[in-house]
């Protein structure tokens, strides 16, 4: 009973732990933010779209060459 109540509070002290941890949240936040910034100046500038779409391809491309090695 004892191992099964230890492994049981060292699960809560985890997902405790877990809840805190907000790390990456402010850059995912301002990531977000530049991508609605970017849609909606594309959408409210036609002629600034193209050149936001350049800009989000070269990014695909970054990530999607970083993912594969």
């Amino acid at each position: 009973m004892t191992y099964v109540s230890n492994l049981l509070s060292s699960y809560a002290i985890r997902i405790r732990n877990l809840r805190r941890s907000v790390q990456g949240q402010d850059l995912i936040e301002y990531a977000l933010m530049a991508g609605f910034v970017a849609v909606a100046a594309g959408a409210l500038m036609p002629t600034v779209a193209s050149s936001i779409s350049t800009v989000f391809s070269k990014i695909s491309s970054v990530m999607s060459d970083a993912a594969a090695s």
